[in-house]
């Protein structure tokens, strides 16, 4: 007997009632375009939010919905960068295909890596991940040649459709970034919202039961993992073709260690938290680097400190006791 949800019944239902776009949701989506009339200066920041948060749904994703402890996620997302780096310094850098490209390069490394992945927990797996992450990053570092070390390579990107040039002024480079956040989080709502995720959620509880009732867990494991490394690919390649450069920053374990205090300052297991997280973020990353560029980390630092305190839940944890069914 295999755990599947039915097409029709109680829990089919529940499941539709559960994956419609709330109210607040549209709204959050119109909000997103402010920045184009009210924040224009600040497009660049916009875009390198929207990035973060594809980022962090993806981290979300394996951690928040199936419990996967990671601290070397950044190595998809490197892997992405750099594959779209790669293609576009060699002549080819259109940049749709060049995300299709990163999807597929970061999920073949994240299959391989995922027979690893589902086969040992906790803190076993937190070194795991972390030792993939430290290894991804030397190599990367070696090749220079390939990679160009730690002077990194400047692309050139072509024009979205031939038409829409990666303007100055960051109007492209945003667009291009909300449209594909976008479409992953619709990606990441059907996920979620299936029983496919329903499985997920019961793995993180409680993998040890899982195979009693039918699950194959460690496949369920794999196959999200997999999809969350192409999501991670697909948002290092949007970095590299809105900034027109990529460096190993792009798989150190800073930027593993970034995204996470993204979730938790949003909330894990919510469809919007790393959204939210990365909000907070990255806003408060450069308001505080202008007022002090030495010690901005000690208020991030302070800040995440009494969200945990306060709401262990995230924003969103904390925001779903008093709004109930309207947070995700």
């Amino acid at each position: 007997m295999t755990v599947e949800m039915t097409t029709s019944g109680p829990a089919a239902t529940w499941l539709k009632r559960r994956s419609r776009i709330s109210a607040i949701e549209i709204v959050f989506w119109l909000a997103t375009l402010l920045p184009f009339f009210l924040f224009p200066s600040y497009l660049s920041l916009a875009s390198q939010i929207a990035i973060g948060a594809l980022f962090a749904l993806s981290v979300d994703l394996i951690l928040g919905y199936a419990g996967i402890i990671t601290l070397g996620h950044a190595m998809f997302f490197g892997i992405g960068a750099y594959t779209a780096a790669i293609l576009a310094k060699h002549g080819w850098g259109e940049p749709l295909t060049g995300l299709v490209a990163a999807a597929v390069v970061a999920g073949a490394v994240g299959f391989v890596t995922s027979f690893i992945i589902v086969r040992v927990q906790h803190l076993a797996l937190i070194m795991i991940t972390l030792g993939l992450g430290l290894l991804t990053y030397e190599l990367a570092n070696s090749f220079s040649t390939v990679t160009g070390g730690t002077d990194g390579l400047g692309v050139t990107i072509w024009p979205i459709f031939g038409r829409f040039d990666f303007d100055l002024w960051g109007y492209t480079a945003y667009s291009y970034a909300l449209v594909i956040l976008f479409i992953g989080v619709l990606v990441a709502r059907r996920i979620v919202n299936s029983s496919f995720g329903l499985a997920l959620t019961g793995i993180r509880e409680n993998s040890q039961r899982m195979p009693a009732i039918g699950s194959v867990y460690r496949t369920h494991l794999q196959k999200i993992y997999v999809v969350a490394a192409s999501m991670a690919g697909i948002a290092g390649a949007l970095l590299t073709q809105t900034t027109g450069t990529v460096s190993l920053d792009t798989l150190s374990f800073q930027r593993s260690a970034d995204v996470v205090v993204m979730l938790i300052l949003g909330g894990t297991g919510r469809l919007y938290g790393g959204i939210i997280g990365a909000i907070i973020f990255l806003v408060a990353r450069d308001r505080l680097s202008d007022m002090n560029p030495q010690y901005w980390y000690f208020w991030i630092g302070l800040l995440l400190m009494a969200i945990v305190l306060v709401m262990p839940g995230g924003i969103l944890g904390g925001l779903s006791r008093l709004f109930g069914r309207f947070v995700r």
